[in-house]
């Protein structure tokens, strides 16, 4: 009985350290490099214009948060909120994709779940989510399963690194 409590309680304390392994490959700041979208004929076209803006940070605690930006963004009309027009809005929310939440890595499975906690897209708040991804050295890319026009989205980072002067687009 007590080995049986104690492998229960090794197994216990080992399994966040597992868990933190398994997601410490992706652990870190990454620098959006494309935000775009396959085509139900298979052409790749750019989802966020053409050179999207975005940073995603991996805790290694299991925490995370995703920015993706348009680069081409219109200012609003007015400086106070209450203002702006409905199209503003529109075009605004629609410039974008931000989320945050925790996340898992199965690197036997190359997913990613992400439970959302909130997101710029209301319809994905306290939802669950699997991408697939891949990384090959320092550059990282998931897919978002098909939209309902048949379209998917891909989602193309590169690690941040400590110079600056390398994180020019």
């Amino acid at each position: 009985m007590m080995t049986r409590s104690l492998a229960l309680l090794i197994a216990l304390l080992c399994a966040p350290l597992a868990a933190m392994a398994q997601s410490s490959s992706i652990v870190g700041t990454w620098i959006l490099t494309g935000a775009d979208k396959v085509l139900p004929d298979g052409t790749t076209v750019p989802d966020f214009g053409s050179n999207p803006h975005g940073l995603i940070i991996f805790t290694a605690d299991g925490h995370y948060s995703v920015q993706i930006y348009r680069a081409d963004r219109a200012k609003f009309s007015s400086a106070d909120r209450n203002q702006v027009t409905a199209e503003e809005f529109k075009n605004a929310a629609l410039g974008m994709s931000v989320h945050f939440g925790t996340y898992a890595v199965d690197p036997d499975r190359h997913t990613i779940t992400f439970r959302i906690d909130r997101a710029s897209w209301p319809n994905w708040d306290d939802t669950v989510q699997v991408r697939s991804y891949e990384m090959k050295g320092d550059q990282l890319s998931w897919k978002v399963p098909p939209r309902p026009d048949g379209s998917i989205p891909v989602t193309t980072l590169r690690r941040a690194t400590q110079d600056k002067s390398t994180e020019e687009r």
